[in-house]
């Protein structure tokens, strides 16, 4: 190879890396139509720079499909996930922990879909890699990643109703979660308000409304501090506030809640996106 094709090959890979972190950062933003067209570019050039089945493509084809998943395009997220998947376990053997991960999100993607039967088994399989790898000291597994897991696999037997088998699973979460954030680690508060949201539902739906409040506000509070008032997790804490508020008698917050959450919604998804549908339908059932 000459100096000139090296010196091309390096630019290119810092290339795809740069796209590919600029086009996460917008996802975390919740620019999702901005960062889609970068990860588009990062994945194309990934593929000119390093090749199609190339082990380096499995990171951006990863994060690509979480992309997918937050804009409600299931399906090509799906497409993603299934060939960083096979790009993985082929270079990197069935039981790696990034092969968790993928099943990790395989699982999400699953339960965002309202497919919960059929995300059982990835994110049984997310938890059973992870635990054994965990168990085995492999570098850079950490139990919080398997706290994660376990989240995931709290919501998809939520799903099915399970909540004898879920509660004790978020019980444990919360625990490890809250320990992490005692111990100083910040970035242990966005999996908080995640399963303190998650938490919340379960009580509702279990007829416990009245201790569902406190965990669905410090959620919110704690998603509004990490991401800003105008991003779309915020907006689907609103949401499930705006629920809890109906059941419990107080249409008047819930309207507000519901209003607040279609307002951002609009603003960042598309307008045929299924959650501006579910806040919409919740508004005007409240109102009529």
């Amino acid at each position: 190879m000459s100096a000139t094709t090296e010196t091309i090959s390096a630019e290119g890979k810092q290339r795809v890396w740069a796209l590919a972190h600029k086009a996460d950062k917008l996802r975390e933003q919740g620019r999702y139509a901005e960062s889609e067209t970068l990860f588009k570019q990062a994945l194309a050039l990934a593929e000119e720079v390093f090749g199609p089945d190339a082990p380096e493509l499995r990171v951006v084809l990863n994060n690509h499909a979480i992309l997918y998943k937050y804009s409600g395009q299931f399906d090509e997220a799906e497409l993603l996930y299934r060939r960083a998947l096979d790009l993985t376990i082929r270079h990197l053997g069935e039981n790696h922990p990034e092969v968790a991960t993928i099943y990790h999100n395989l699982g999400g993607l699953d339960h965002a879909r309202g497919r919960f039967i059929e995300g059982e088994p990835a994110a049984r399989r997310a938890v059973e890699i992870r635990q054994r790898a965990l168990e085995a000291k492999h570098p850079g597994v950490m139990e919080a990643q398997l706290a994660a897991d376990l989240a995931a696999l709290a919501g998809v037997l939520d799903g099915q109703k399970k909540y004898e088998e879920s509660e004790p699973i978020y019980d444990r979460v919360l625990a490890l979660f809250e320990g992490q954030l005692a111990a100083g680690d910040a970035s242990a508060e966005y999996e908080l308000a995640i399963n303190l949201n998650n938490l919340a539902a379960l009580y509702a739906n279990t007829g416990r409304a009245e201790l569902s409040e406190p965990l669905y506000r410090r959620s919110l509070a704690l998603k509004e501090k990490l991401l800003g008032a105008s991003h779309p997790d915020v907006a689907l804490g609103l949401n499930n506030l705006g629920v809890l508020l109906k059941k419990l008698g107080r249409r008047a917050e819930a309207a507000e809640a519901y209003r607040r959450a279609l307002a951002v919604f609009e603003a960042t998804l598309s307008a045929d996106h299924p959650k501006i549908k579910a806040v919409r339908a919740n508004l005007e059932r409240l109102t009529k």
